[in-house]
């Protein structure tokens, strides 16, 4: 029954983080859902400003926190192990549900795309970009990165074994594919308004200072062989690291 139970769990806080995602593209982009980043202000500026900053830096700190190995050591002494990854994607989805709900939309405009070609690249690369995050996930292990195999393996009676390194597809080009993901899809907009302007710049920091945690957690991981990793693969930017060699 416990390993039912814990199956069941690990399963719903994959279906809530799946339903809070697919929201969270149409609400960054504008596109069919009810409340988006760019709904009809309710507020002053500078209240709209703290409060979303705010829920940004909520975001970010659990995000940041709970993914730190020394943490996770501590906290699997209340949580089950088989459980912590999924209660990590939970919380997750949690904090961007309160983000999505609570966001206060700013107005004010700092660019808007006019040019029907130039809006129609903007917006294919937006979707490109949330493609990218989905791909790099499965690339690497999409079941194990949201908490997945970690109860099926518990419900088959077997051991959680570590992921080895690997360079599929994407990552044989950058290190941080579903960061760039995030980036393209965050700053890719035909109509960049205040408030969309605050949670790119906002996420664009916390992706930069977050790979850095990510990387000092791999290196301790996987050594030497990240290390390498490191030298011949550049962190964001497609070809960047071998231009930069060749001059």
């Amino acid at each position: 029954m416990k390993k039912v139970l814990f199956l069941l769990y690990g399963a719903g806080s994959y279906c809530i983080f799946l339903g809070t995602i697919l929201y969270a593209i149409g609400f960054v982009g504008n596109l069919f859902v009810g409340k988006s980043i760019d709904s009809t202000p309710q507020t002053s500026l500078l209240s709209a400003a703290f409060i979303n900053a705010s829920l940004l830096l909520l975001f970010a700190l659990q995000h940041s926190i709970m993914a730190r190995p020394a943490f996770k050591e501590w906290w699997i002494k209340y949580v089950p192990q088989p459980l912590e990854r999924s209660t990590y994607v939970l919380l997750a989805s949690v904090c961007l549900i309160m983000l999505m709900w609570l966001w206060q939309p700013m107005g004010g405009m700092v660019w808007q795309v006019e040019n029907t070609v130039l809006k129609t690249v903007l917006s294919i690369a937006y979707l490109s970009g949330w493609s990218i995050v989905f791909t790099s996930t499965f690339l690497i292990n999409h079941f194990d990165l949201f908490g997945l195999r970690q109860v099926w393996l518990y419900y088959k009676g077997k051991p959680y074994t570590n992921l080895p390194f690997r360079m599929p597809l994407f990552y044989r080009l950058v290190r941080h594919p579903l960061y760039l993901g995030f980036l393209i899809a965050f700053w890719a907009t035909p109509a960049m308004s205040a408030a969309h302007l605050l949670f790119a710049v906002v996420t664009t920091v916390y992706i930069l200072v977050a790979i850095q945690f990510e990387e000092r957690d791999l290196l301790a991981s996987f050594g030497e062989q990240y290390r390498r990793y490191i030298k011949w693969v550049p962190m964001l930017v497609p070809f960047l690291k071998h231009i930069t060699q060749r001059y």
